[in-house]
């Protein structure tokens, strides 16, 4: 009996040291949670002050930098309106502060298992004598989800430079859309698709973008939908021809025909009757000037 018991006593011993280290692991794996919050927030904070632009410590190169650091320019509106080029990105960055960016799946995995999949970077190589030398390629948009879209391609020897060298240059190449209710099966007036139909091509890629009524969504390519998200378009109908399987060429040529929107001449009527909307001020609001009656 006595042996029963010092088993007994050694058993409980060892379920209450158990109990006890479970105990000091969860209050580990609390501290460990509460510091894991901690950083981040931290990288939250820190992240944020990176997308907060200094304009004071901004060094302009150029004429138009200049009007813009000094106040001279307050919108984007009087660059894109009178085809002025933009050079410097830092310019979007003041007069655009809410701008969105999003990565395009242009590239494709390597590998047994991994083959296939849509990856960012698009990876090329030289052959050369020392050996195989790599590239990365990647492809950004912007847009503030209210009528400014930009489109930019980068390729670098490494990730990150490619990545940013395509959201600088897609704060390059931003313009300015159309929007409005140009379908005959909605007349709501509001601008959520397009006020007429547009095409745009890219090598092989024709893209033809036509107006849907409220409801419908992008119905258009995943990559393209991204973009057309990003200028504030909600409902829209596609159709594309080629070889659309080149996925630089098939969202280039969405690019061109968004551009097709601002380009078309339209009717003071037409602005009237699809509610027009130029970027994120109304036509129909403002005095109208180029527009054939």
């Amino acid at each position: 009996m006595m042996v029963d018991e010092k088993v007994e006593a050694k058993e409980e011993v060892k379920v209450e040291e158990k109990f006890a280290a479970v105990e000091d692991t969860g209050e580990e794996i609390i501290a460990a949670l509460g510091k894991a919050e901690v950083i981040e927030e931290a990288k939250g904070e820190i992240s944020h002050a990176k997308q907060v632009f200094d304009k004071e410590s901004w060094n302009a190169k150029t004429g138009l930098g200049k009007k813009v650091k000094s106040g001279e320019i307050s919108k984007i509106d009087e660059i894109l309106d009178n085809g002025l080029k933009i050079l410097e990105p830092a310019i979007v960055d003041i007069l655009l502060p809410d701008l969105q960016s999003d990565l395009l799946l242009i590239g494709q995995a390597k590998g047994k298992f991994g083959g296939g999949q849509r990856r960012v970077f698009k990876q090329t190589q030289k052959k050369t004598r020392e050996g195989n030398k790599p590239k990365f390629a990647t492809m950004a948009c912007i847009g503030n989800l209210n009528g400014y879209v930009g489109l930019g391609y980068g390729k670098s020897k490494e990730t990150v430079p490619a990545r940013e060298k395509a959201i600088k240059n897609a704060k390059l190449n931003i313009i300015k859309i159309r929007r409005g209710c140009g379908s005959w099966k909605c007349g709501c007036g509001e601008p959520h698709s397009i006020p007429f139909e547009v095409m745009g091509k890219c090598g092989s890629c024709i893209m033809i973008l036509r107006p849907a009524p409220k409801g419908t969504g992008l119905i258009v390519e995943k990559e393209c939908a991204k973009l057309l998200k990003l200028a504030g378009i909600k409902d829209v109908w596609s159709k594309s021809f080629g070889h659309t399987a080149t996925k630089t060429n098939m969202i280039l040529a969405c690019f061109a025909a968004l551009r097709m929107l601002a380009v078309t001449k339209i009717s003071s009527k037409q602005v009237q009757s699809c509610g027009v909307v130029d970027g994120a001020i109304g036509i129909n609001e403002i005095a109208v000037e180029g527009l054939e009656e």
